[in-house]
């Protein structure tokens, strides 16, 4: 059974979209950094997680599903952008975008433990 869509009471967290842009550091070189895009409010689905062994260490993973509304911002959300928890500072990496299958929720699925 496909999951629920979230009601509006469920867009509890506020959350901030980064696009990564290339800044000229005025030497010739370039620096990747994050821009904020937009923000939005979001629905979080918890959807698992994983562990991870680097640099033999055993690292957790967690994954969650992301629901916000459909809008034209929302919708230009892609995968090599990063998500940022506005309240609590955390930084999630996008893994999945669905802004097609359905016409209010575009889904986003992000992952905590990995570089963004």
């Amino acid at each position: 059974m496909a999951p629920s869509k979230p009601t509006s009471g469920e867009l509890q967290h506020r959350v901030a979209f980064d696009e990564r842009t290339t800044v000229d550091d005025g030497y010739g070189n370039t620096e990747g950094g994050f821009a904020e895009r937009f923000k939005s409010w979001a629905a979080f689905r918890p959807r698992g997680g994983s562990e991870a062994v680097v640099a033999a260490r055993l690292e957790g993973r967690n994954i969650l599903g992301v629901y916000l509304r459909s809008t034209a911002q929302t919708t230009q959300i892609k995968a090599d952008w990063r998500m940022r928890d506005v309240r609590t500072g955390d930084v999630y990496a996008i893994r999945i975008v669905d802004a097609v299958s359905d016409r209010y929720w575009v889904y986003v699925e992000v992952q905590t433990g990995v570089a963004a």
